[in-house]
């Protein structure tokens, strides 16, 4: 039995062409496909990293920030600052370079879901877009393209 998609887009003379272009995005290396999904949303976390220091000091807005933007019902602001702080640094440093990139991966989608949840819920779609790359590191792995891959740390266990 023909599928009537397949059928609708045979009649226009669309199917053939259709499925090369997919087949030619289809070559598109995975490995290009999660580095990308690693550096763009760790860049943009690097950058809300780097307004909130000035050097090695938490500068005094950060705090204001955390205590009347960003307050979080369950973690003090200060501690949140710091955490968060902290983890805009180095998470995203890990990611670019692949390493450890699964545990950066995750504790960046926390993150995210920490700031859609309780900061900025109106700006789901942003969120979302970090998510998804997020998601297809965690899924897919750091690819060929990382300190993961490059000492092994990324290999599947045999398990039982």
């Amino acid at each position: 039995m023909t599928h009537l998609a397949d059928t609708a887009a045979d009649r226009g003379g669309l199917a053939a062409p259709l499925r090369r272009l997919n087949g030619a995005f289809g070559l598109i290396p995975q490995d290009l496909v999660v580095l990308a999904a690693r550096v763009f949303p760790a860049v943009v976390f690097w950058q809300s990293a780097r307004t909130k220091v000035d050097g090695l000091t938490i500068k005094e807005q950060t705090w204001f920030l955390f205590e009347q933007v960003y307050a979080l019902p369950v973690i003090p602001p200060r501690t949140a600052a710091v955490l968060a702080t902290a983890a805009e640094h180095v998470l995203p440093v890990l990611l670019v370079l692949g390493l450890m990139s699964r545990l950066s991966a995750f504790g960046l989608l926390v993150m995210t879901a920490v700031i859609q949840i309780f900061v900025f819920p109106a700006a789901w779609v942003t969120h979302g877009l970090w998510a998804a790359a997020f998601l297809v590191v965690l899924a897919q792995g750091p690819g060929r393209l990382s300190l993961d891959h490059l000492l092994g740390l990324d290999r599947p266990t045999r398990q039982g």
